[in-house]
């Protein structure tokens, strides 16, 4: 942190705040008023304290590696305006022209650790490349992507406006770990985004030029940082676009052939869209997956037992498919419920404990009250329920699989921690209308018998 963050981060703040406030009108209703400005300011907040923390804590990180290595790209803007344009063009080839620039650039040809160089670069032109101006950037572009899937989570159940807030706006490890200068926080934007794009577009049958681009935009930016998102999100995405729409076959007996042809349709044409994005990717190739996973996990537990506390170990991975399997269950458990308190090794693991022992709590308590049947049999009416448990499921998986250390895997798993609230909150929300509908039903018939003996 610098003397300037002093002066420019102030005029960020009120920047952003003047252009919040002109625009909360316009993004929210009488429900969601209320939620705006202090979800934008937790966002804020954070992104300036996980500055804080890598700086005085752990002194030194990633956040710093992107904003040292950014500053070489913003130099180069500054001095030769062509040459730093190049180098935001650039895929990792080096150029004589911009050799200079690029031979200083460590991550100059990872595609996915250059792509946020490039974008800290840009978002420092408005700030002198100022850490804590960017990170803002960084955390505001968050914010709108939150704010977005707030928004789409809030039409499908606006009675839980409030649960669904706090499922998705207010969870101290999201807005901690995806509001500063790091790929999680662009990725989270980017697949609030998409997920809007989805349900307005292909749920609500509102799609249009502006829908599109957004579904393009987010796309593009999942796929340059992180791959594995997206093959977690298009599956499940396709198939709840596939289950919803047959909904709206009026003739049960045509819906009751046409629903299961669909579905297969739509899990085919998932697959086919994970098979197509991952071809020729070193580490997400779907044929070479199984083998990458072990030496990646393999690698990260290894470098894990060097920070005491921090490893998880799950079970021998051999390369294989299977071995995968096997191991799911663990992997999803450790994404979704540990660390344990029993497993703390440090102050900031505490709190991530705290917050997955509420995350236990709350699911105990789905199992208990609507009850495991209810809850499976409203997952299966509930295409959105679906789709938030399957991607869930699928991204815990995968995370869990990767991670073998504690603190990556509060980082990694943010991006699905408000689909698995929010599915929660839905099944709450379900489980409510049936009841009351039920009791309804059930009182509708005495109700008519007083009517005629009050006539």
């Amino acid at each position: 942190m610098e003397l300037k963050d002093f002066l420019f981060t102030p005029i960020t703040l009120l920047a952003i705040y003047i252009l919040a406030y002109l625009l909360r009108n316009r993004v929210t209703d009488q429900l969601t008023y209320r939620y705006f400005i202090p979800g934008l300011t937790v966002k804020l907040t954070g992104a300036l304290a996980l500055g804080l923390i890598y700086q005085f804590y752990y002194q030194g990180g990633d956040t710093f590696n992107y904003f040292d290595q950014s500053r070489v790209i913003h130099d180069a803007i500054m001095k030769d305006p062509l040459n730093g344009l190049r180098l935001l063009l650039a895929t990792g080839k080096y150029e004589a022209s911009t050799f200079n620039y690029a031979s200083q650039i460590y991550w100059y040809r990872s595609p996915s650790e250059y792509f946020i160089i490039k974008l800290a670069a840009v978002f420092g032109l408005f700030n002198d490349h100022c850490y804590s101006s960017i990170a803002i950037l960084f955390g505001t572009f968050c914010f709108s992507g939150v704010w977005a899937l707030y928004h789409s989570f809030k039409r499908i159940a606006p009675q839980q406006h409030l649960l669904l807030a706090l499922a998705i706006l207010f969870v101290p490890s999201v807005f901690f770990w995806g509001s500063g200068l790091m790929k999680d926080t662009i990725t989270l934007g980017a697949l609030g985004w998409m997920f809007y794009g989805f349900h307005r577009g292909l749920i609500e049958k509102r799609l249009s030029i502006l829908t599109i681009l957004t579904i393009a935009g987010a796309f593009y930016i999942i796929f340059q940082v992180k791959i594995y998102i997206l093959l977690s999100f298009l599956p499940p995405a396709i198939y709840w676009v596939f289950l919803e729409n047959s909904k709206h076959f009026n003739l049960k007996l045509l819906r009751f052939i046409i629903r299961p042809l669909m579905v297969i349709l739509g899990v085919f044409l998932a697959y086919q869209a994970a098979i197509n994005v991952t071809r020729g990717d070193i580490k997400y190739d779907i044929s070479n997956i199984a083998e990458r996973t072990k030496i990646n996990a393999e690698y990260i537990y290894r470098i894990s037992l060097l920070q005491e506390g921090s490893a998880y170990y799950l079970g021998e991975l051999d390369g294989s498919i299977v071995s995968m399997l096997k191991i799911a269950p663990k992997a999803i458990n450790v994404t979704l419920f540990r660390p344990y308190l029993w497993e703390i090794a440090n102050p900031l693991m505490l709190l991530s404990a705290l917050e997955s022992l509420v995350f236990t709590l709350l699911f105990i308590g789905l199992l208990i009250k609507p009850g495991l049947w209810q809850c499976l049999w409203l997952t299966i009416q509930q295409p959105v329920i679906q789709f938030c448990m399957v991607f869930t499921i699928i991204l815990a998986f995968a995370v869990g699989l990767n991670s073998y250390n504690f603190g990556t895997l509060v980082r990694y798993k943010i991006q699905l921690l408000p689909f698995f609230l929010s599915g929660m909150v839905l099944l709450k929300h379900f489980y409510s209308l049936s009841t009351t509908h039920s009791n309804t039903t059930r009182d509708e018939p005495q109700n008519v018998r007083e009517i005629y003996e009050i006539r």
